[in-house]
């Protein structure tokens, strides 16, 4: 997933993204679809991690194909996101990953966002090795044991630290607080976006090399590679508060979150059909990760995946439809 951001009940801390690279600022740029009287479009932000992507194939095939929508889809970074929701520039963000602040300032305080319910999906971030490497050295799995093992996980980005993979840059984590505050010998090396982390990743197992990765949960590649979860100092509501004042004093795991929805509140109120269909867009994480593998490993088009999956799941779709 997903930005991938560190959600907290104090602070906005953001997944992914997916399979992701930049994205326009919205607040300068938006859809020329979006809020336009008189049509029936649907403009939907899509972060660029592969499951919001998966997300946004379904829902805008089905919008299209069952209730006869003009859907326009445009990729734009988490906190961006929330300002051009908040705006009309975008209707909807199916996808969200825990941002405190935003919810606060949008849907409490302005009240030019909406919730929409629940996605379905449950995220979590963490630490995560080889299944091959955990079962040969299960000691890897506790923190406390990881610079036992730097020396096998460098790297020549890494020098001579052991290598912890990061995905994007724009991506809102915590890992080099933790490194430096859990005294870990190692360095954080940014593969650019979610698809060159999976390179990397898949390159490693090819060979059966050890690593060490930031990733997340719900994500296909678990299917292909195997992982376990570094089990880091338990995640707290202190340590939360703590990091968002300020996010380099951050020691402890990234939280479990339920994955959320939101739309413009005056779409909410007059977008009729489409408003009630995204509300009652759920599904589960087997569903996406089946979407999201056939958009990133079997390399078919966001459409043809969303096709398969509508034309394999009719018990599961035909209940958003309002």
């Amino acid at each position: 997933m997903k930005a991938r951001q560190w959600i907290v009940a104090a602070g906005a801390l953001a997944l992914l993204a997916t399979t992701g690279c930049g994205a326009a600022d919205m607040t300068k740029q938006a859809s020329p679809y979006a809020d336009a009287a008189g049509t029936k479009t649907v403009t939907l932000s899509v972060q660029s991690w592969v499951g919001a992507r998966a997300n946004a194939a379904v829902a805008k095939y089905l919008l299209e194909h069952e209730l006869d929508y003009r859907v326009d889809t445009v990729q734009v970074d988490e906190v961006p996101a929330w300002d051009a929701l908040s705006q009309g520039r975008v209707d909807a963000i199916l996808e969200d990953w825990g941002h405190p602040d935003q919810e606060k300032r949008y849907v409490e305080d302005k009240k030019t966002i909406a919730p929409g319910g629940d996605l379905g999906v449950t995220g979590h971030i963490g630490w995560f090795v080889p299944k091959y490497f955990a079962d040969a050295h299960p000691d890897v799995l506790d923190w406390k044991n990881l610079n036992k093992y730097a020396s096998q996980l460098r790297t020549a980005e890494s020098g001579g630290k052991g290598q912890l993979l990061d995905g994007s840059p724009s991506y809102v984590t915590h890992d080099k607080a933790l490194v430096n505050n859990l005294g870990l010998d190692y360095k954080v090396v940014f593969a650019g976006s979610e698809a060159a982390q999976i390179t990397q990743i898949q390159q490693f197992a090819k060979k059966k090399q050890p690593f060490l990765t930031y990733w997340y949960e719900p994500q296909w590649l678990f299917n292909e590679v195997p992982m376990v979860e570094v089990k880091l100092p338990p995640y707290t509501d202190a340590c939360a508060e703590k990091g968002a004042a300020d996010p380099s004093t951050v020691n402890c795991a990234y939280p479990t979150s339920t994955l959320k929805k939101f739309l413009n509140a005056d779409f909410t109120r007059k977008g009729g059909k489409a408003a009630r269909f995204l509300k009652n867009f759920h599904w589960s994480k087997d569903d996406q990760n089946e979407v999201a593998q056939m958009i990133a490993e079997e390399k078919l088009s966001a459409e043809e995946a969303a096709e398969r999956w509508v034309e394999r799941h009719p018990d599961v779709w035909r209940k958003w439809l309002p």
